[in-house]
């Protein structure tokens, strides 16, 4: 295989000397490489015609497969970013994410997608963990959250910070009787958003539902408060969310710590162009969407 790249240059240059300043070698280097070559294929290749080298009749009829078989070794081994053409990309990425990311940045995400990959699809499937076998295994290909498990070989690039804001309905008395205190905010009754259907936080919750726009549309029709991230509001891509409709946000009466929102993935495709690309397109619409 190490004699392939000499042995196309030699019957392309058909000189000693220009076969080894095509290959950056030094002409002694390039006549050891014919002498092996010689010994391998049992043939001159090669030989000498006046001042010039002319081919043998083997070396002739090998000649174009010799140069096909180089240029089939250099496209693998070529780095392949240059390669990837997105007008004509057919690929389904499948993508894990939250209820409220998919609500609120789907449509602006495939609508990036389409611009430039029109054949490309995306699939979003529930996030019930944040279990990292699936990105092990390939059964997804990229993950927008919190980074959630301790597998250390995932990569991450943060997308956006994110922080719980309060939500109650238009009018609710909390929001029209003064500041809202800790004291006056856990006298409330509260609906929280959990996956795994499981009571908890620093006050009782009356009502668990499963995700966070489901828990803004039932303070949106109750007396019942909910904290949620803020980005789940809307943003600046989202005008006219219905989402935001019958309900005023506030800010939590405690400080709450920011968390970073990340598309995660796993290393064996971190090289990959047309998922990096994926992963650049979907950085630029939340940059836009959370400045």
């Amino acid at each position: 295989m190490n004699l392939l790249l000499p042995l196309d240059a030699l019957l392309t240059e058909r000189s000693v000397t220009g076969a080894a300043r095509r290959l950056g070698l030094s002409p002694s280097a390039m006549s050891r490489a014919l002498a092996r070559l010689r010994r391998v294929t049992g043939d001159p290749l090669l030989v000498q015609a006046g001042r010039s080298l002319v081919p043998t009749p083997y070396a002739e009829e090998i000649s174009s497969h010799v140069h096909a078989l180089c240029r089939d070794v250099q496209a693998v081994l070529r780095p392949a970013a240059g390669r990837l053409e997105l007008a004509s990309l057919h690929r389904t990425f499948t993508i894990r994410a939250g209820e409220g990311f998919v609500e609120l940045m789907a449509a602006p995400v495939m609508a990036a997608v389409a611009d430039t990959a029109p054949h490309v699809r995306l699939r979003f499937v529930p996030k019930p963990d944040k279990e990292a076998e699936p990105l092990r295994d390939g059964r997804i290909d990229l993950e927008i959250g919190v980074l959630g498990t301790s597998a250390p070989e995932l990569l991450t690039q943060l997308l956006f910070r994110d922080r719980l804001v309060g939500v109650a309905r238009s009018g609710h008395p909390l929001l029209a009787d003064g500041a809202v205190t800790p004291e006056r905010y856990a006298a409330c009754g509260h609906v929280a958003a959990s996956r795994r259907g499981e009571f908890h936080g620093p006050v009782d919750d009356a009502l668990v539902v499963p995700r966070y726009p489901d828990a803004m549309r039932v303070a949106a029709g109750s007396d019942l408060i909910a904290a949620v991230p803020r980005s789940c509001l809307g943003n600046g891509l989202t005008a006219g969310y219905p989402g935001g409709q019958g309900f005023d946000s506030f800010e939590l009466p405690v400080r709450t710590a920011e968390f970073a929102i990340s598309a995660i993935w796993h290393p064996r495709l971190q090289a990959g162009p047309a998922h990096r690309w994926l992963r650049e397109t979907i950085a630029a619409v939340c940059r836009r969407a959370y400045p």
